[in-house]
């Protein structure tokens, strides 16, 4: 089966490996969540999710770009392959439901429960961060060790303190325990990021036991490279992954300020550096730094693990302090630009997102940008086709705030132009940039260098200039 999947199609693997009856358990409202159901419903099976309704429609409104994952996730709402309802106050209320009284033995129920009958569960999927607010760690650890049905597969995702998902495991009393992280998600494609991950990764407590864990069996055959070991191996692995991936977007970060200096263009630096394969050429691109969800959580969370073991960190701490750095540098060169004389101007701000592709604006540099704008009395035109209802949602109170359909439209107005976040599919008009002739500051680089010689006003990249 090709890896190359169409945003028009999905997949339905047939026979259902589980009777049709059985229904994947799923106890989470965030987009690893939402994807989860959304997959396994493509994969045949029926999905109870469970979740604080209110933060998962919020999160389902937010992830409005996602228009794959919201048609698919509306269709089997509809043919009822994915029901979800409100957590209930407690792990034994929901456990109950799904498991026939004195009755410990798997297979006997699925070969002789009453198909007209409540549902069973086939596996229980546990997102960790959705479920503090609800239920106490202590109480539904111990709702699950008192289920009679122990040999059902119980996953847990999540980003946590490293060794702590496998703690969890050890204090539940069932064997068939295991951890995925969402290495693979990409955020903007999440389906087909899921349906066909680039990795992945699988923590087992039991050695050797994925067999146990047919309903995915799938996702790990159309995964590029799949690892399966011990849940704190995976916890560690996940965890140095995405530091990895920070490390080296700050370290190209850092080394565009001296390329600023030497009059070098990192872009074209980065590419030489990606043709060495020691190398590779992932990650390398300078810009405003990175946002999200994934990569601050991680290395919140790898702070939070090195503290608790009393151990220094300063690569760490460095990373941190760089990308919160990179996020004003745009606007430093802005003021340089002026000689500080930006009081009362109007700019456009094209983008929002905290990468091309994405509506979210978690800690995207445009909300440093505003702030600092703002404070000079700077009228913002923003175009964002992907981030507005959020950034409507945040700034719609503010005067200074104003979104624009096009983004050429009220050119005239302004005396700059910023750029956050571009599509790279979405082709720059330079000659109507060169109608105002006024200077471009590209946080993220996205001009090509024939795009950057071909303007009329001055242009200010990260590590480019002209």
């Amino acid at each position: 089966m090709s890896t190359d999947v169409s945003h028009n199609y999905h997949y339905q693997y047939e026979p259902n490996l589980f009777n049709k009856a059985d229904v994947c358990v799923l106890i989470g409202h965030s987009i690893e969540a939402i994807t989860s159901a959304v997959v396994l419903a493509s994969l045949g099976q029926r999905i109870h999710l469970y979740a604080d309704l209110d933060i998962l429609s919020q999160n389902l409104h937010q992830y409005g770009f996602e228009h794959h994952l919201q048609a698919l996730w509306q269709m089997y709402e509809q043919q009822q392959m994915i029901v979800s309802q409100a957590l209930p106050s407690s792990a034994d209320t929901l456990i109950q439901g799904y498991e026939k009284p004195n009755c410990a033995d798997s297979d006997e129920i699925n070969n002789n429960h009453d198909h007209a009958g409540p549902p069973v569960a086939a596996l229980y999927w546990l997102f960790l961060n959705s479920m503090r607010a609800s239920w106490t760690e202590a109480h539904w650890i111990t709702a699950f060790n008192q289920s009679n049905r122990q040999a059902l597969p119980l996953i847990m995702s999540g980003i946590e303190q490293l060794g702590e998902v496998s703690a969890l495991a050890q204090r539940l009393q069932r064997a068939w325990v295991y951890y995925v992280p969402f290495v693979f998600l990409k955020d903007g494609d999440a389906y087909n990021s899921m349906l066909n991950p680039s990795l992945w990764l699988l923590g087992e407590k039991t050695a050797n036991s994925s067999n146990h864990l047919q309903v995915l069996k799938p996702l790990m055959q159309q995964a590029r490279a799949t690892h399966h070991a011990d849940i704190a191996t995976i916890e560690f692995a996940r965890s140095s992954i995405m530091a990895m991936l920070a490390t080296r977007v700050s370290f190209m970060n850092e080394m565009s300020r001296l390329a600023d200096s030497q009059q070098v263009d990192i872009k074209q630096v980065s590419h030489i550096m990606g043709l060495d394969e020691r190398v590779g050429s992932s990650y390398l691109q300078a810009g405003w730094g990175f946002g999200g969800n994934t990569l601050p959580a991680e290395l919140s969370r790898l702070q939070q693990s090195s503290q608790a073991h009393s151990l220094e960190m300063p690569l760490l701490e460095s990373i941190i302090h760089i990308n919160e750095d990179q996020k004003e540098l745009i606007f430093r060169k802005f003021w340089q630009y002026f000689d500080g004389f930006i009081d009362n101007k109007t700019v456009m701000i094209w983008g929002g997102s905290y990468k091309s592709g994405s509506g979210r604006t978690a800690g995207s540099a445009i909300h440093p940008l505003l702030d600092l704008l703002w404070s000079y009395n700077i009228r913002t035109l923003i175009y964002s086709d992907k981030a507005q209802p959020e950034l409507v949602s945040l700034y719609n109170q503010q005067p200074l705030f104003e979104l624009i359909a096009s983004p050429y439209h009220q050119m005239r107005e302004a005396q700059a132009v910023f750029i956050i976040s571009w599509s790279p599919r979405d082709e720059l008009d330079i000659a109507k940039i060169n109608q105002q002739a006024m200077p471009v500051f590209d946080a993220q680089n996205a001009l090509t260098r024939t795009q950057i010689q071909q303007l009329v006003g001055d242009y200010r990249g990260i590590g480019r200039s002209n």
